[in-house]
Order: structure tokens, then sequence, then C-alpha cells
């Protein structure tokens, strides 16, 4: 028998409640923003249990769903880039091509409604992700430049026999994970304000691009069709897992790290990353000359000087990375791992920032899946820093966390807090079957989960 499937029943477009001024005007994008043309829709979700007495009204689901459109529409004022579309601007003479938002010649952002014919219990029991799960979720293997068609935004809300997952989709270049988590986390407040027609939020996203000083804010790209510059990229077979690191197992990899370095400089961050690295780096059994990386998503707003605000809305990230060989990395311990990861951290300056933006001044560089990442390393993405579990619509708190099939490759871990709070935290880890096998066997690493 075939496992049930998620069932698609509905479709509709939001578009802000209200228009500013400024939500009628071309938002031009910055080189972190267009460097993600060619990658994934980020996908993230959130399962709720359904409360009690939920079944038992036969509105319930329906007055839900209104409920989120109309908040989504208030919300979608202040997030208005998320309810347009891409569109390049080109000619010939002089040659210009240029890519932007248009936030007035679209119909909104898209909102599904969708059920399946499981149980809470059958998405979170299994040991691994349920491949079902990735069906949650709209812009299935979607780049982003498919954001000249697709909407930039996608809400599906999908109805479980007890529970409701509220998938996200947003266009990766229109934001990154802090703004996907600043959207997410105003609608729940416009959510929880119960419709009141009162369009303040606590932290209005600033959506005034960085450039660096004397550069042009309408970038004209060198190409003449997109062809030049994306690519499609499937990724190969493999295990999801979400493995649970609770506040005193993190405590104790953190002193371990420290403890070998002989000092307390190494974050939390650091030393599970580094202790992720090492024992991946066995699981895949590599000869002690071959090349391993470690790569870390980076947060720009805090590191350039003067830093930009918190609120910024668009993409202010990088990636860093940390490279030895097998052999160093499994020799020399946890402590010497964390340390160089440190060091890569540390020296991601204001400095290092600005050398890297005007090298993509020269290159145009565009990330591809296909070519980025490489099976000989780990990327760390994602936060447990991002406020998760603060979002609520009149479900109580959610129960886990959920991503699709976006940008996931072998060596992708996701970094989620912990339901509990403090400083546990969950890692959602993409392997090749048999590095998985591998990983689930591993002492050193079954001792800490």
């Amino acid at each position: 028998m075939n496992p049930p499937t998620v069932k698609f029943i509905s479709e509709s477009f939001i578009k802000p409640k209200y228009s500013s001024e400024e939500s009628k005007k071309p938002v031009y994008l910055a080189p972190w923003d267009l460097m993600m043309l060619s990658v994934h829709y980020i996908q993230k979700g959130l399962l709720f249990p359904k409360p009690p007495g939920f079944n038992d009204d036969e509105n319930s689901f329906e007055d839900l769903l209104q409920k989120l459109k109309d908040s989504l529409s208030v919300t979608l004022v202040h997030f208005f880039p998320l309810a347009g579309r891409l569109a390049t601007l080109q000619q010939d003479e002089p040659p210009l091509y240029t890519i932007y938002i248009d936030c007035a010649n679209s119909p909104g952002a898209r909102f599904i409604q969708a059920s399946l014919n499981l149980s809470v219990s059958d998405i979170l029991s299994p040991t691994d992700v349920p491949p079902v799960v990735q069906s949650f979720f709209d812009h299935d293997r979607a780049i982003n430049h498919d954001g000249h068609t697709e909407s930039l935004l996608t809400i599906q809300v999908t109805e479980l026999i007890d529970g409701i997952f509220i998938g996200c989709s947003i266009n990766h270049v229109v934001a990154d994970g802090s703004s996907f988590w600043h959207f997410f986390n105003a609608w729940s407040e416009v959510f929880k304000a119960k419709g009141e027609n009162n369009l303040t939020i606590s932290r209005p996203p600033i959506h005034k691009h960085w450039f660096p000083e004397g550069h042009d804010p309408i970038l004209n790209l060198p190409f003449t069709h997109h062809d030049q510059f994306t690519s499609r990229h499937d990724s190969p077979l493999m295990r999801e897992r979400v493995f649970h690191f609770s506040a005193a197992s993190l405590a104790k990899i953190k002193a371990k790290a420290n403890s070998e370095c002989n000092t307390t400089k190494i974050s939390t961050l650091q030393a599970l990353s580094a202790h992720i690295w090492r024992c991946v780096t066995r699981a895949r059994g590599f000869l002690p000359d071959q090349n391993t990386s470690c790569r870390l998503a980076i947060n720009n707003r805090t590191r350039l000087n003067p830093p930009l605000p918190a609120d910024y809305f668009g993409n202010c990230i990088q990636t860093v990375k940390a490279t030895t060989t097998a052999g160093n990395l499994l020799k020399n311990g946890l402590g010497w791992a964390a340390w160089q990861l440190h060091q890569t951290v540390i020296n991601h300056t204001d400095k290092m920032v600005l050398e890297w933006v005007d090298s993509w001044q020269q290159t145009h560089f565009i990330y591809q899946l296909g070519q980025f990442f490489d099976t000989s390393s780990i990327m760390m993405g994602s936060s447990p820093r991002f406020d998760m579990y603060g979002n609520e619509f009149g479900l109580g708190k959610a129960l886990a966390i959920r991503s699709g099939y976006a940008n996931k490759f072998d060596g992708k871990v996701s970094l989620y807090p912990g339901i509990e709070g403090g400083v546990s935290m969950d890692l959602e880890i993409c392997l090749q079957p048999h590095f998985m096998t591998a990983l689930e066997s591993d002492q050193e690493f079954t001792d800490t989960v």
C-alpha cells in the first residue's frame, strides 16, 4: 500500500492590507542578495498540536485559515517585498542587466491549504525525517531566480489528523535566516493581536539595502541571459535525522574544547561545530591526507563598521571556513578543531567583509549548489539564536521545527533551538545513508546526543 500523500485543497494570493509609497518603488538588491539567485528558497516550518476540541468544531480549521490570512495581510504591510516578484531590466545600448524586486506588479504572496491523513506521531516518531515532510512546503526544487514568475513567499497550512503544520517558503534573494524568522515572529505577533486594526509591530523591518560607499545601488550584472548564471541541482539520496543536544551535554562539549586549549574563548557553537566536524569526518572514513572543511554561515550585520541594524531585511550573510586534513582533524582533538573555527570567526572583520564585496564587484559570483559544496566538508547553517518556538497561532507552542528539500546535500547541518529552551539545540543532519549509519555507531557522537 502506498503511504498517504499531501492533498492540496485550495490556493489564494494575499496582498498587503494597505500599500505605502515605499512599497510602490523598486527594491534594488545588494551583492549578498544577488549571489543567491541560483540556490533554493528557504523552507522552514512548525508542527503544532491541535488544541483539545479542535476537531469537534467543523469550523475550527476554516476559522484558523481566515485568521492566518488576515494577519498575513497586515504583516505584509511591513514586509511588502515578500508580496512582490523579481524583475529583470535589460537593454542593449547602453548595456544593462539588473535584477530587482517589483512590489507593485504582483498578485501577492501565495497561501495554500492542504491535508494529510497522518498523525503527529507519524511525523515525529520515525528515526529519520519522513520524506512526506518535503510536501509541507511550496517551491519544491525551485531556485530563487524562479521568483520572476513564482511567489516570493508561500505559506502552506497542512492539516493532519491531530496536528497542523505551518510551512513557510521564502525566496533566498529576498531574505536570509535572520530576516526569515523576523518575518515569522512579526506574523505571530500580529496574529496574537487578535485582528486588532493596529499596524504597529515591535520590530519594523529596515528595507534600505546596504551598498558599499561609492557603489551604485543599481547593480549592472555582466550577463545577457539567466542561463549564464543559474543551474539546477538534485541532491543524492540521503538520510535526514534530527539529533537533540541537551544544555548539559553542550556545556560538557564546550568545557572540553576550552580546557584542551587552556582558554575560555571558544563558544558553545564553535565547540559543537568542531565536534560534529570530527565525528562526521570519522564516519566518512577519509584517508589522513584528505582535505576537509567546516563551513559556518556568518551574519555580517554586526561585523560591519558601523554595524547594520539587527532588523535589516534582506541578506547579510557569508560563509567562512576552516580547512585541514582528516588526519590533523582527528589526531589533534576537539579543542584544536574548535580553535580553528574560533580563529576563522574572529578574523571575519569589517575589513574582510569589504574585501569580499570588492571582489564580488569584479567577479559577480553566483552560488551554484552543485559546485559550491563538496562531499568532504560539512556546512553549519541556520541558528539556535533565532526565535522559532516563540511563534504561536492560537495553537499553543509548536512541537517541532522541520524543513523542506531546499539547500540540502551530504554534510548539511541545520541548527535549531531545543524545545525546552535554554542553550539546548536540535541538529538536523543530512548524510548519505552509509555515512549516517557510521555516525550512528560513533561512540564519541552517541555519548553526547
